[in-house]
Formats: C-alpha cells, sequence, structure tokens
C-alpha cells in the first residue's frame, strides 16, 4: 500500500527526525555526524540511537533516517515497536535491498519528504507468538520471518504446519520458515523461495533442507492464522524472529503466526526502483555472459 506521508506537524515546523544505526558497523558514526551537521539547518534531530537498544515506541517524530544495512533496518523496526515511522534507508552495507540510498541523497530526501512530494509504502509485519498449555509464553513483532530452527543435535526435524486450524502436511527438514515479502530476499530466499514484492500482501512459507522432493515453498495470503508445531523437537530447538530467538520449544508448543497490526512504512526516493534494486543487489541477469564476465 502506498501513502502519502501524514504528519502532525504545522505546516511552518521543522521536520522532526529520529536519526538511527549501529555504531559497532565500520562507518556509522561518522556518517551519522556528518549527516547531523547536513540535516540540522532544515529539521531538527530530536533523537539519536547508535546503539540500537532505545524504545522509540513514545517518541514524537515524523520520519527516521536509518543508517547501516537491512540488519539495522530490522533493528529499527523493533525498536519502533507499535509505532512505526516512515523510514528513509541509507545503505552504508554490501547489500541491502531496503536501504539503497547513499549518503548525499539524504538531505534532499528529506527535504521532498517534508514537503510532501514522496510517497510512504506500508509493508506486512507478523506478530508471533509461542503458546504453551494454553498460554502465551512469549510474543515478537517481527518484519522479516519467523522460522523454526532444529539445533543440537542437529537431527531431521518433523514441523507440522497448520493454516488458519487445518494441517496443511508435516515437513522433515531442518527448519521452517514464514517469511514476508520484505523477508523473501532474506534466508527464505537462500533456502529456495520466490522474490515476493515487497507490498504484496502475502507470505511465503519455505523448508529448510527438505527431505522430499515433493516439497516445495508456498505462498499464501497475510490474513491467514499460520501455526507451526513440532512434537519431537530437540534440546535446542528455537522459534526465531528476525534472527533473535523468542524461545526455545518443549513437546506441544504452538508457533502462531498472523498478520501485524503494525506496518513498516519506507519512504521512496525518485530514482530507485524495486526491480532496479534486484539487477543491482543480486546481480541479475536473465542472459548468459558472452565474455565470461557477469552481465
Amino acid at each position: 500500500m502506498m501513502n502519502s506521508p501524514v504528519s502532525n506537524r504545522g505546516l511552518d515546523s521543522p521536520l522532526r527526525v529520529v536519526l538511527l544505526g549501529f555504531a559497532g558497523r565500520d562507518g556509522v558514526r561518522e556518517q551519522a555526524d556528518r549527516l547531523s551537521r547536513l540535516i540540522r539547518p532544515a529539521a531538527t534531530i530530536v533523537a539519536s540511537d547508535l546503539a540500537g537498544a532505545a524504545d522509540l515506541s513514545r517518541i514524537e517524530a515524523d520520519v527516521a533516517v536509518v543508517l547501516g544495512g537491512d540488519g539495522s533496518i530490522l533493528r529499527a523496526a523493533h525498536q519502533m515497536g507499535n509505532r512505526q515511522l516512515p523510514v528513509i534507508a541509507v545503505n552504508l552495507g554490501k547489500l541491502g535491498f531496503l536501504a539503497d540510498l547513499k549518503p548525499e541523497e539524504v538531505p534532499g530526501v528529506l527535504a521532498d519528504f517534508g514537503a510532501g512530494r514522496l510517497a510512504v509504502v506500508e509493508h506486512l509485519m507478523l506478530h508471533c507468538e509461542l503458546w504453551r498449555d494454553g498460554a502465551i509464553l512469549a510474543k515478537q513483532l517481527g518484519l522479516n520471518e519467523v522460522a523454526v530452527f532444529g539445533g543440537e543435535p542437529f537431527t531431521i526435524l518433523d514441523v507440522d504446519l497448520y493454516v488458519d486450524g487445518e494441517l496443511v502436511t508435516t515437513y522433515s527438514c531442518d527448519g521452517l520458515i514464514v517469511a514476508t515479502p520484505v523477508g523473501s530476499t532474506a534466508h527464505s530466499l537462500s533456502a529456495g523461495g520466490p522474490i515476493l514484492r515487497k507490498d504484496l500482501q502475502a507470505v511465503v512459507v519455505s523448508p529448510i533442507s527438505p527431505h522430499t522432493l515433493t516439497h516445495r515453498p508456498v505462498v499464501d495470503a497475510a490474513d491467514r492464522v499460520y501455526e507451526l508445531v513440532v512434537n519431537r523437537p530437540s534440546r535446542q530447538t528455537s522459534v526465531v524472529v528476525d534472527g533473535r530467538v523468542l524461545g526455545t520449544l518443549a513437546p506441544g508448543d504452538r508457533v502462531r503466526v498472523v498478520r501485524a497490526n503494525e506496518q513498516f512504512k519506507l519512504v521512496t526516493a525518485p530514482g530507485h526502483s524495486y526491480y532496479q534494486t534486484l539487477r543491482e543487489k543480486l546481480h541479475w541477469s536473465g542472459r548468459l555472459p558472452l565474455d565470461g564476465k557477469p552481465c
């Protein structure tokens, strides 16, 4: 879904910016200092966090500028929780499907955003709950994926998949991923899953190293209820949300995944398109090289 930016600030008030990143990554602190100087003449930086630990759900702001890569974007989405700000994503890494702006583009993008000239695309997020004995043991908001991994002693894992209460199948695999369209270019892609356009309202279920050739990734509607059950987990079988362990599984636990009320909001910028990003980040080409060099 694409919307124009909405703000409760006055027309003459400066844009309120949250500056985020992870200082443990090379170049982030230096770029944050540089961008702060460039941003301040036209906007007010109301909060800055380069540790990735602050609770941003109560911050009054218009937009978040996130420096780093897609990992920094995921961290920022978790920090914002149930109050997702529009995000201007600045790529300081190597890949970055979400973060594709260059630092020098930020002042111009901020000016266009503040003037209402840029759209904000809303992306599906997932709400994951770990149920045990009829009660919620843990819960987490996710942008990329919810996954169940086998853990030690690394034997084949049997995962029952239920959709809207109906048993779909039992996967014999190393793990099972339920990914959003944003997450379809992450672990799900490495497991052989399809690429979904980021604004689709769908999820992809991808088994990791399935033991049978008939098990393939499945794409289904985002409005359904997905439940993963492992009846014989290993001692370290875990449910993981966007790379963070939510908990280890006991026999009969249910991992429940539904569409979240929250949506991740990404500011679009001129000159950056979906397929352009795929071509450049994946070195994607449909033809064979004629000279031994990548197309």
